[in-house]
């Protein structure tokens, strides 16, 4: 599977720790951020989609640490996505040092969306149709 969207970044001072390297929870940040930027990309909106009453949620990941990032290290996270079963959504997610491609985190995180009015769980067809869009790719 290829990648079909990536966002550079550049480590912050503040986003390390005593050790001088990026704090283990802060890469889920990266993901997030990462994620938000991929569905505007896709033409989805995040608040957009929550105003609609529908809330994507993650329920799971996985991050393998392979190697640390450090302050003012250059780095990029890249997506590729597949559908599980009818409502979850999952997002391959890797971080990669520039300008070496050294891999950094492999991630998984699995998503699903509620119906904020009655909380049942539900894949909404924007979503469905850019899963399907980019399944492949």
């Amino acid at each position: 599977m290829e990648y079909i969207f990536e966002l550079p970044f550049k480590v912050r001072d503040y986003e390390c720790d005593l050790q001088g390297v990026v704090n283990n929870s802060v890469y889920q940040n990266y993901l997030e951020h990462t994620r938000h930027e991929f569905l505007e990309h896709a033409g989805l909106n995040f608040a957009g989609l929550h105003a609609s009453g529908i809330d994507p949620v993650v329920i799971r990941i996985e991050i393998d640490y392979k190697y640390p990032l450090k302050s003012g290290d250059e780095f990029v996270c890249k997506i590729r996505t597949q559908r599980e079963g009818r409502l979850r959504f999952v997002f391959y997610q890797d971080i990669f040092r520039l300008p070496d491609n050294k891999l950094i985190i492999n991630g998984k995180v699995i998503a699903a969306c509620i119906n904020s009015r009655n909380g049942r769980p539900v894949a909404p067809p924007e979503l469905v149709e850019v899963f399907d869009r980019y399944a492949g790719s």
